[in-house]
């Protein structure tokens, strides 16, 4: 038996109305036998049998497709009943009554949608049985019908299930790759970077300590992207950026210490602060202060150099909303509705560093805190990203779905 056959059993032994259909057939007609039968060039396979003669075949099992009437079917796609062989005109000399030993008899034809051929549904008994003229052949070809949607559901069922399998497969794969991202390449990361902020420390050769602080800005700029890579993998192709909510008492300073280190890289920037009242904030500190750092940062390379950026953090409305804010061209419309996919960049010939990542980011953590982040953009008022998030949450944890 060929594989494809096998399977065209399988399908119908999971498709649950068959019984019934078989069963109805038998009690609507007084016929004691009725099967659904796979049909080819060269083979007869029964795929479900009611049997209540005996006649001793099951599911599985063939019939030389010569001596079945089913082989005459597949030739003429037309239905074939018989109420009584030995006095019919076509069948009385014909060998396939005579070698099953059946007097009634009635098959239908079972076609996909494509028109291809797939099988029949049939059914006999010894006795004679009035099946021409009634409703018996209409029925039938009905449930025939009735059969050829239900495979083709089951096989796109059944294709589904194997395409989620590998999609499973897949997502473990990415797992690994996450795991070994992270490992193979942030641990020699920090090895780099605090050997050369050693060396900064003990070189006293002014060339030699250019050196060791380029490597240092490298080092600390490739463990960024690492980082930004990781939690993209994590929010896109894994289980999602992960938060841990807890109490932030410190969060007011943390929000601080952002600032200041950004603005320690740029010297010849303004960044102003107004900090509010953040008692009662449950959030995830190192994630909320990254997301204000990356905010902060696409202010300061795209604002107007010669403005301040402008960073809010209040409890409104039973919400904490943290604001970052920057004059200068504002955002095209066709910019905002692609503005946190990843991989993006402004559409102007200037190179931009990084990979496009920041915004993405910030808003999967954002999304990952119950909250949301909104951005408004325009030549009076500047550009604002702002981080809403409710402050009833009660998870101690949550994880941003992949793909959102």
């Amino acid at each position: 038996m060929s594989n494809a056959i096998s399977s065209d059993i399988a399908t119908i032994a999971r498709i649950n109305v068959v019984p019934a259909i078989l069963q109805v057939i038998c009690e609507s007609t007084g016929l004691r036998f009725a099967a659904v039968a796979r049909v080819t060039d060269d083979s007869w396979t029964a795929c479900a049998v009611l049997d209540q003669l005996g006649f001793g075949l099951k599911a599985g099992e063939e019939l030389d497709l010569k001596t079945t009437l089913c082989h005459e079917i597949r030739g003429s796609h037309q239905t074939i009943v018989i109420d009584k062989a030995s006095d019919d005109l076509l069948y009385a000399n014909h060998h396939t009554p005579r070698l099953y030993k059946f007097e009634s008899f009635i098959s239908v034809p079972v076609f996909r949608s494509d028109g291809s051929f797939f099988g029949t549904i049939c059914a006999f008994d010894p006795l004679p049985a009035a099946l021409k003229g009634s409703a018996i052949q209409p029925m039938m070809e009905s449930f025939a019908r009735l059969l050829a949607i239900q495979i083709e559901s089951e096989e796109s069922a059944q294709e589904t299930e194997a395409a989620l399998y590998k999609e499973r497969a897949m997502a473990e794969l990415r797992e690994q790759f996450i795991a070994v991202l992270g490992h193979d390449l942030r641990n020699p990361l920090f090895a780099i970077t605090a050997g050369a902020e050693l060396l900064t420390q003990r070189l006293q050769e002014e060339k030699s300590r250019t050196i060791a602080m380029h490597i240092l800005t490298c080092g600390r700029r490739a463990t960024q992207l690492v980082r930004d890579i990781l939690d993209f993998a994590r929010g896109r192709l894994g289980n999602g950026i992960t938060v841990n909510i807890q109490p932030c008492p410190d969060l007011s300073d943390a929000i601080r210490h952002v600032a200041s280190e950004l603005q320690r890289i740029h010297p010849q920037r303004q960044i102003d602060l107004n900090i509010g009242d953040l008692r009662g904030v449950n959030c995830d500190r190192e994630r909320v202060t990254q997301l204000l750092s990356n905010l902060i940062a696409n202010a300061l390379t795209h604002g107007a150099q010669d403005q301040p950026v402008k960073v809010s953090a209040q409890i409104r409305d039973q919400a904490f909303v943290l604001g970052v804010h920057n004059f200068g061209e504002p955002i095209p419309s066709p910019v905002l509705a692609q503005l946190f996919q990843p991989f993006s960049h402004p559409p102007n010939d200037t190179v931009q560093p990084g990979l496009g990542l920041g915004l993405y980011i910030a808003n999967q953590i954002a999304l990952a805190h119950g909250g949301r982040l909104e951005v408004i953009s325009s030549q009076e008022a500047g550009t604002l990203f702002s981080f809403h998030m409710p402050l009833d949450r009660g998870e101690a944890q949550a994880t941003l779905p992949a793909n959102p």
